[in-house]
């Protein structure tokens, strides 16, 4: 599945991975590929993305994450 991670500022992150995990605001939840469609608030924490290469972390505070047709769109206020 495509994965971004957008702030105000600038593009993140951009690419293929295999999973994510995401500091929702009721939890933290996985999106793997075929996910269901899903709109969910994020709060201040860590998001895990396995890529082919390896994991990746990053910092964000709060914001919203989409998932929709295999296409994962996280809005993030800062990273």
């Amino acid at each position: 599945m495509y994965l971004e991670i957008i702030t105000p500022d600038k593009k993140v992150f951009a690419g293929e991975v295999s999973s994510v995990h995401v500091p929702g605001t009721s939890g933290q939840f996985q999106v793997l590929n075929n996910h269901a469609p899903i709109i969910s608030t994020l709060i201040n924490g860590k998001v895990k993305v396995k890529t082919g290469e390896g994991v990746q972390m990053f910092d964000v505070k709060g914001g919203v994450v989409e998932v929709l047709k295999n296409k994962v769109i996280l809005l993030a206020e800062s990273a």
